[in-house]
């Protein structure tokens, strides 16, 4: 845990703009499967701010992509629906917005980097014209001004602009990320979501990958939603992380409060499961148990079959979002002082 938080070098700048971009608030999603209702996610709220990035963290099957699918309005019903919560962009409920006011605002507004690049390209379109599409439904060019666009869309991700006539197979798996990430940024959209965008890369390109993705949030203030498994990329790239359990978000603050002061059971067994250059150890610790059938999930807290701090009211009642401390938030009742009183 040491080596991620010396990783962080940007020690939590002024505050940035405090102006809300995208809220979601008590979002509920579930599916219809032949084995019953998956409740993917469950009363999820979340803010991020203008030009602020932030990491969203959980394990497989946690709710994490159903949330950014729910962002886009591309949960295909059925299986999917929206059980409860809205979401605002900008002030605007996107669930109130018609499909074809819906189709102007991806891309335009809100962009999806998603996690294989080799799936996310069309493989009889060249990189350019690939480009050129996302360009052309969603801004009003003339075909010359496309093509420019097109061009500086590649030199900005470093791919020279005589790949545009290029075909996918034609590129290696890095810079077919960097295709999709131009892609992304075609439209100068306010937010972009990364669906762990570097799974399918070595560590060596990871590192290029993110750190373009990061100069190009800059250049443009872009606010950026990074969806990972790795806590050292959310600590070198994010502002503010949300660790999410159980399709619930279980803590919420800006990193350096969340890496050198983790509150809830969960996130601490996340950092404890984390190897230590400085400690010689023949195990690392785990967190016990497994996560939970989204099919039958338990009642009260959603952690407290796996949880070593669990109190006899976590079995039946589900924890408030306590504020322990500016801009902190945590769900658990471990931190809840009106439990703590009725528990002495």
């Amino acid at each position: 845990m040491k080596e991620i938080i010396e990783e962080i070098d940007i020690v939590v700048e002024e505050e940035k703009d405090s102006n809300e971009l995208l809220e979601i608030k008590n979002l509920s999603v579930q599916f219809d499967t032949d084995s019953g209702v998956v409740s993917a996610v469950n009363n999820l709220s979340l803010k991020i701010g203008k030009g602020e990035t932030l990491g969203f963290v959980g394990e497989t099957g946690a709710g994490k992509t159903t949330t950014a699918l729910s962002i886009m309005k591309l949960i295909e019903s059925p299986p999917g629906k929206l059980v409860s919560g809205e979401i605002f962009l900008d002030g605007e409920n996107l669930f109130k917005i018609k499909e074809k006011d819906m189709f102007n605002i991806r891309g335009n507004k809100v962009s999806m980097i998603f996690q294989d690049p080799m799936t996310s390209l069309n493989p009889l379109m060249t990189v350019g014209d690939q480009i050129k599409e996302a360009i052309e439904i969603h801004q009003k060019l003339s075909r010359e001004e496309i093509e420019e666009k097109t061009e500086e869309m590649l030199n900005l991700v470093g791919i020279r602009k005589e790949r545009v006539n290029d075909y996918p197979h034609q590129f290696s798996g890095g810079m077919k990320q960097r295709v999709v990430i131009a892609m992304a940024l075609a439209c100068n959209p306010e937010l972009i979501i990364a669906d762990e965008p570097t799974t399918a890369l070595d560590v060596t390109i990871q590192a290029q990958v993110l750190e373009l993705m990061k100069e190009l949030k800059d250049k443009y203030n872009t606010s950026m939603i990074l969806i990972t498994h790795d806590l050292g990329v959310v600590a070198e790239t994010c502002d503010k992380v949300a660790v999410i359990y159980a399709g619930t978000i279980i803590e919420n603050a800006n990193v350096k409060d969340l890496y050198t002061k983790p509150l809830h059971p969960y996130t601490l067994g996340l950092f404890n499961s984390i190897p230590s250059l400085d400690e010689d150890v023949s195990r690392l610790m785990v967190i016990p148990g497994n996560p939970p059938d989204p099919s039958n999930l338990p009642k009260g807290c959603k952690f407290h079959p796996r949880c070593t701090k669990k109190l006899k009211i976590c079995e039946t009642e589900f924890p408030k979002n306590v504020e322990v401390s500016p801009g902190h938030f945590v769900c658990c009742h471990l931190f809840d002082e009106e439990v703590q009183e009725e528990d002495k």
